[in-house]
């Protein structure tokens, strides 16, 4: 008789779900509840056996000592993380995609006039550079009855100069309270007093430049009198710093992709979409009614949603990529701006909308605040306590996690499967094992930081506006970001040389057993997760070419020759062409683009299959470059996660 071994059977149910998942999820539609429902409903399943079995088999009698209060905390703050999955789940069991309402609703208002629409840009600190990108854009919007107001707190003489030249609206107050959200509040309380006074307001931020039906597709879902206010995805025309120190941009999309492709459809399906400030239209009338936008929190635009939904206003999601803006390209940016999201965020639970009454919130917006909260507050704490457990035990011999080989593969890896293959299955392949960590790892620490901050002092909280633009031509490595990550990574290595070469503070095999086994592969892929996050802290240079670019013919005219050649790479002040020889570094001539004319060049360099030209474009040239690149339809970048691809970006990336 045949017989197999417990370790072989214990991989017979992730064998299942593994099975199940290559066979099924590619015929499945994901827009169907019934099989988001199943699908999700099997992974909850699943993370609530696994937790069943955490806290019955895996942890120690609890009592007064070391071990057993980490150990109890450790799976306390991983039913945590559970809870908030399982909420998460619920919301994403339903998906609502309005692109067919917005076409059928077009023009809704006829045969009457258009209704009037203001434009807000509102900055602080930001380049002309950037600036320029989102006036080309709003100037080009093809709504009839739109005007263009650059908010500027930072009370600028030249960019008075810049909105004169491009024919927009120039605002300024006397002073800076409330930032962004007074900003729009003195603005639009300026404007509602003119004759012209708008019907809805759309809000930009200074680096987010429209296309041109942005006006038009935004406006249609207001045909519903109870909308309140109308939510459009934020795309990124760069890679954000995680995908370019990494050198994986074309395979590893940006790390807001799932929420705006498919978090807030799927909370629109529930009635509890949220306003993410930039790229957002609302109704002057809904935000009069409330008495502006709220100043209570950091994060105006979440709270915005809370209290146009207790005043009966909805806010809905349309799914399209009508705006692209600048990610932040530096890590200390990227960071800044999460902790702000979540100091704002808890700010708002701490003082206006908590997630268990107090207010006149329906029940389905509590849950939505409560998964904002469980979100902040689990996911970021438990990827640094995952990171110093290992540690616990080679140092201490305090075992976290007192369970078989065995036992781990039959009771989490079906958990971990089915939740991996389901989520890749709704977003496409946006959750790549390691890559998600990374990710998170980066701003663990600010962001659990920023949780106490907000829950636990009353304010007023001071926060940083997000930079962009700056010099970003050299390789700058973030040491005060790369030290703790370094820090683990050698205390991680040592503790595993220590166990593996001596019995140097007890013995190892007697403290956890079979169990070492398992804090082995912890303790390896911890050291993967920090090794390529150390590698995102180095921070390679940056050309202003965007993810965006049409190939075509073009011809460089030097030296009295017409060279033809193909365009590659365009940015307002450089070209990458392939095809080309006979172009000598520093010649000069014209390089003639199709639909932008003949722009003055010079040749800098030659490349492998070409080379790379300076471009000094007139002034409505580079306006024509600027729309060429940021204000066609479709979204620029990759909205699908590719894993080979990834793996061989990376591995490049890592070795060069």
């Amino acid at each position: 008789m045949l017989t197999v071994s417990p370790l072989v059977s214990a991989f017979a149910a992730a064998a299942v779900v593994l099975g199940a998942g290559l066979l099924l999820l590619p015929l499945l539609d994901r827009g169907r509840t019934l099989w988001r429902t199943l699908l999700l409903g099997t992974a909850t399943i699943l993370a609530w056996r696994y937790m069943a079995w955490r806290f019955t088999d895996t942890v120690p009698a609890f009592a007064l000592a070391p071990e057993p209060i980490l150990a109890w905390a450790f799976a306390g703050l991983e039913g945590l993380t559970v809870i908030s999955s399982t909420i998460a789940f619920l919301i994403l069991t339903r998906v609502r995609e309005r692109g067919e309402e917005a076409t059928r609703h077009a023009k809704w208002w006829a045969p009457g006039p258009p209704p009037r629409v203001d434009v807000f840009i509102a900055t602080y600190n930001e380049e002309l550079e950037v600036l320029e990108r989102t006036l080309v854009g709003a100037k080009a919007l093809d709504h009839p009855a739109t005007g263009v107001y650059v908010l500027d707190d930072g009370r600028r003489d030249w960019l008075r100069e810049v909105c004169a030249r491009h024919g927009v609206g120039y605002l300024i107050r006397p002073d800076n309270a409330h930032a962004k959200a007074g900003n729009i509040n003195h603005a639009l309380s300026l404007r509602m007093r003119e004759a012209d006074a708008p019907d809805f307001v759309a809000v930009l931020d200074a680096d987010f430049v429209p296309h041109r039906d942005f006006v038009s597709r935004t406006l249609a879902l207001f045909h519903d009198s109870n909308v309140g206010l109308v939510q459009t995805p934020q795309h990124f025309f760069n890679a954000d710093p995680v995908q370019h120190n990494l050198g994986i941009s074309r395979a590893y999309p940006d790390e807001q992709r799932h929420f705006f492709d498919n978090v807030e459809a799927s909370r629109d399906a529930w009635g509890i979409a949220v306003c993410c400030g930039t790229s957002s239209m609302v109704r002057t009338a809904a935000v009069q009614a409330i008495g502006g936008l709220p100043t209570e929190s950091v994060t105006e635009d979440f709270l915005l949603s809370l209290r146009l939904a207790e005043n009966g206003w909805q806010t809905v999601y349309l799914n399209e990529a009508l705006t692209e803006g600048l990610a932040p390209e530096g890590l200390q940016e990227y960071i800044v701006q999460r902790g702000r999201w979540c100091l704002g965020m808890m700010q708002i639970i701490r003082n206006v909308y908590g997630p268990f009454g107090g207010h006149g919130l329906t029940l389905r917006h509590r849950v939505s605040i409560l998964d904002s909260l469980l979100y902040w507050t689990t996911t970021f704490p438990f990827r640094l306590a995952s990171l110093t457990c290992p540690l616990l035990y080679w140092y201490f011999g305090i075992t976290m996690v007192n369970a078989s080989v065995e036992d781990i593969v039959a009771y989490y890896l079906p958990y971990y499967i089915a939740v991996m293959m389901v989520l890749n299955w709704l977003s496409n392949g946006l959750f790549i094992p390691i890559l998600n960590d990374v990710s998170q790892l980066l701003a663990a620490w600010p962001i659990t930081r920023a949780v106490a901050v907000g829950l636990l002092t009353p304010g007023p909280h001071k926060f940083r506006v997000t930079a962009k633009g700056g010099d970003r031509t050299r390789i700058v490595v973030q040491w005060p970001l790369m030290r703790p990550f370094l820090a683990l990574f050698g205390l991680t290595l040592a503790g595993l040389i220590l166990a593996l070469t001596s019995d140097f503070t007890f013995n190892y095999s007697e403290v956890a057993g079979d169990g070492r086994v398992i804090i082995l592969f912890w303790t390896l892929y911890n050291l993967a997760v920090l090794a390529i996050t150390m590698a995102a802290c180095i921070e390679r240079p940056r050309s202003n070419q965007p993810l965006r670019q049409q190939v075509e013919r073009v011809e460089l005219t030097v030296d009295s020759r017409r060279l033809g050649a193909w365009l590659t790479d365009l940015g307002t002040d450089q070209a990458r062409l392939s095809g080309i020889a006979g172009a000598a570094p520093g010649s000069a001539g014209q390089l003639i683009i199709p639909g932008i004319g003949p722009v003055s060049a010079r040749v800098l360099a030659e490349t492998s299959d070409g080379c790379r030209v300076a471009l000094t474009p007139e002034p409505e040239q580079r306006d024509r470059i600027i729309s060429r690149l940021h204000t066609a339809a479709g979204a620029p970048g990759t909205g699908r996660g590719d894993l080979g691809l990834m793996l061989r970006e990376l591995a490049r990336g890592l070795t060069r």
